[in-house]
């Protein structure tokens, strides 16, 4: 039976993670697989987290089944559903987001992110504000045909639903007990932003176009084609999630740059040293920390028998710092083998949008480096982190000299 008691209460990350990584340490030594307060199985060895998910069939991606009869609130979120309908549902959004689909979009997000620094006078501003969160959700944004100009509608719905709190985890897809909190946390917003793009959807079935919500209207596999809701369910992922973890991707690979000033002299000499530094970034500092999954029967992890009908929380940050995977696993260093990292998640629910993201950080990179000689977080500035499961800063202020 796991064990019930934590060796320490789990550090914030208000000094940017540090102590989380020494507590993450223990835990994958002392407690490898633990259950928590409210029956939550948390998973924490690299080789633990690739074995849940792999296996769709024991570790189900089906929150629902922990509520009995919520089925419609998840049955068509490819994130949240299993083989065989997710693999028709991914097979059908993987034939309109192409990689040559996001290739494409290169020399547009040159041009954006030039433009962007273009904005930008004096000698300090804050990087996510003006930078890392403008860029990406202007790059979704164009690319499922929706105006750029409401991307502050975007961020007010990301932010109210991201600064949403629970204390049990398994809640937090159904909000019970969170009250009044998730009702304007989490589905006001969450409602706005479907009838949002319900609008955009309807009107690309009536008048067609070469943006991505046309191509997933048209696209279709053995005479199946995606419904009203599934096209819905996607652009609101690509919206919420593609820009905040992009974003707080780029406000890492800043502070990791930051604290390791040789790396930094070195990726400024040499660019070609970008897309591994940005691997290395995602393996130190995942912006999403934590996966979720329900056991379909009992069954063990690492010795620990876990019931049937119990979510599994995987740590996708633990993984990265495996010292059986990663040697000095705090220690940021682009020459290491980073591959498999497991930032994007593992198996049939790999993140989709892990390609654009790798462009978009490796293009913001090297923009910012051409742009300036030097680049540090504003001294004296208090950063505000993101909530548990997510690790990244909400503002970076930088003091920076131009090239």
């Amino acid at each position: 039976m796991a064990q019930k008691t934590l060796p320490a209460p789990r550090p914030t990350i208000e000094d940017g993670g540090h102590r989380l990584f020494g507590w993450l340490r223990r835990m994958r030594d002392e407690h490898p697989v633990h259950e928590d307060e409210y029956g939550v199985f948390h998973v924490y060895r690299h080789a633990d987290v690739l074995g849940v998910a792999s296996d769709p069939e024991v570790f189900s991606s089906e929150l629902h089944r922990l509520r009995p009869g919520s089925e419609a609130l998840t049955e068509e979120i490819l994130s949240v559903i299993d083989p065989p309908v997710h693999r028709t549902l991914r097979q059908l959004v993987s034939k309109a987001f192409t990689p040559r689909t996001v290739a494409e979009l290169e020399p547009r997000i040159v041009e954006l992110a030039g433009q962007l620094l273009d904005g930008i006078e004096g000698d300090s501003f804050d990087l996510v504000a003006d930078f890392a969160y403008p860029l990406p959700v202007i790059v979704i944004a164009e690319l499922l045909g929706v105006p750029a100009e409401d991307r502050a509608l975007f961020r007010s719905w990301s932010d109210r639903m991201l600064s949403m709190q629970v204390d049990d985890p398994a809640d937090m897809q159904f909000g019970d007990g969170a009250g009044e909190d998730y009702e304007k946390l989490v589905k006001e917003p969450m409602k706005a932003m479907h009838e949002y793009l319900l609008g955009h959807v309807e009107d690309r079935r009536r008048n067609p176009g070469d943006d991505l919500i046309s191509k997933l209207v048209a696209a279709e596999v053995d005479g199946t084609t995606l419904t009203d809701r599934q096209i819905i369910e996607f652009g609101g992922l690509l919206l919420m999630a593609g820009h905040v973890s992009t974003s707080m991707m780029l406000g890492n690979t800043v502070l990791c740059l930051e604290e390791n000033p040789q790396v930094a002299a070195r990726v400024r000499a040499d660019r070609t040293l970008v897309p591994a530094v940005i691997e290395e970034v995602m393996r130190l500092r995942p912006p999403i920390t934590v996966m979720a999954r329900v056991t379909t029967r009992e069954t063990e992890i690492a010795g620990v028998t876990v019931p049937a009908g119990r979510m599994v929380v995987p740590s996708l940050l633990s993984a990265n710092h495996d010292e059986r995977f990663f040697p000095e696993p705090e220690r940021f260093d682009p020459a290491r083998d980073a591959r498999r990292q497991i930032a994007f998640g593992h198996g049939i629910h790999y993140c989709l949008g892990a390609p654009l993201a790798r462009l978009e950080g490796r293009i913001a990179l090297e923009a910012l480096l051409d742009r300036f000689a030097d680049v540090r977080v504003t001294e004296g500035a208090r950063l505000r982190y993101h909530r548990d499961g997510l690790l990244g800063v909400r503002n970076l202020p930088l003091t920076v000299r131009r090239a």
